[in-house]
């Protein structure tokens, strides 16, 4: 169990069926159970013996080198748990040797869910994660279950792997990732052990998963270009995100692809941070490189943000000397000077998307991923206009 600085670190704050990981278990078992290391041998039970007292479940846990809960549900029957057929043989013929007995009132609660989903998002003030955390709590809500969130922040490294245990240790029923961190525990987890837990990654691509959930992110991104193109924009240059962070690598290809189509130079762009400042200094170098732009696009809202204080501190005018265009679209963009023309995402759709993907998985205990077709649009305001002759 998470240490009370551990519970106060997750930052969780509870609605009436949304609720934010914390401290204290959930009634219920577990659709997934994690197997865990075989313990040293000095933790092993030794054999049964005549003059033993009835066998326990932890006895057969810790002989065969899983959790308590697989153990159960392995004697239990329960088809629902997802493990290695060895593995089964191996709980079975320890329980076998320890003559060990199920109890009547645990094995009618062996196979109960929890009641709970589980969305890991990188940052909770980003408005972005706000509006698809709606959709999937929305969805969510309407199916029964509860969802619990957690931020993989920058910060929050011992964070990442506590959340990884409470995920393991089955306190939920499934588990939808939106976080871009590649190095996330869980992520590496979910890659070496698939059928460990039900999830989906959302908003981002994992190569060689099915369970991706997200948007048409390189044809929005072709959306932007074309846009900006029709103002009679040639010279334009984007804002990027780092390279190593889904879902930077498909904006920016969608980017690339689509200014080599309309024959213009594609290899004008920055990257930066998904944040103001990433968006800020990137929009630095980039104008100090390619004076020439006449146009920015933004890969996040943030950066947009960033870029435009950046423009204004080099001395371009906005929309005058310099159009900029933000992927994402927030209500503050109504009150940027100028007002910002954004590339409007359906968000809410992802969240419902994303636990929709979910529940398929559990009812077919397959791989069930998404992708939004359309649905994104420009949200025209003021910061886009025609280059000067």
């Amino acid at each position: 169990m998470m240490d009370a600085a551990s519970t106060e670190r997750l930052r969780m704050c509870v609605t009436p069926d949304i609720a934010l990981i914390g401290e204290g278990k959930m009634d219920g078992s577990t659709a997934t159970e994690p197997e865990s290391a075989a313990p040293a041998a000095s933790e092993r039970s030794s054999p049964a013996s005549p003059l033993r007292v009835r066998a326990r479940l932890v006895d057969v846990a810790e002989r065969s080198g899983v959790t308590k809960s697989v153990v159960s549900r392995i004697i239990n029957n329960d088809q629902t748990l997802r493990t290695r057929p060895e593995t089964r043989e191996r709980v079975l013929e320890v329980a076998r040797e320890l003559g060990y007995r199920t109890h009547a009132g645990a094995r009618a609660l062996s196979v109960s869910r929890t009641g709970a989903f589980a969305l890991l998002i990188p940052d909770l003030s980003n408005s972005v994660y706000a509006a698809i955390t709606r959709g999937a709590y929305r969805r969510a809500h309407e199916s029964g279950y509860v969802l619990l969130l957690a931020e993989d922040s920058a910060d929050s490294s011992s964070d990442a792997v506590e959340f990884a245990e409470l995920v393991t240790s089955g306190r939920v029923d499934g588990l939808l990732i939106a976080s871009a961190h590649p190095e996330h525990p869980l992520v590496d987890m979910l890659k070496q052990d698939p059928g460990s837990v039900a999830h989906v990654f959302v908003n981002r691509e994992v190569e060689g998963s099915e369970r991706n959930v997200g948007l048409d992110m390189r044809g929005a991104t072709a959306l932007a270009v074309d846009y900006l193109h029709d103002f009679g924009h040639s010279k334009i240059g984007m804002i990027a995100g780092p390279t190593n962070l889904g879902p930077a690598p498909a904006r920016l290809e969608g980017f690339r692809s689509r200014m080599r189509e309309l024959g213009f130079d594609s290899e004008r762009y920055a990257a930066g941070a998904f944040s103001e400042r990433g968006g800020y200094e990137a929009t630095l170098t980039l104008l100090k490189q390619h004076p020439e732009l006449t146009a920015l696009y933004a890969s996040t809202f943030g950066q947009a943000v960033g870029a435009l204080a950046a423009a204004k501190h080099l001395g371009f005018s906005v929309p005058g000397d310099l159009s900029l265009l933000g992927y994402d679209d927030l209500a503050v963009a109504d009150f940027l000077d100028p007002p910002l023309t954004t590339l409007q995402m359906p968000l809410d759709a992802l969240g419902v998307a994303a636990v929709d993907a979910l529940l398929a998985q559990l009812e077919t205990h397959e791989p069930s991923g998404r992708r939004i077709e359309g649905g994104y649009r420009i949200v025209e305001r003021e910061s886009v206009a025609p280059p000067r002759s």
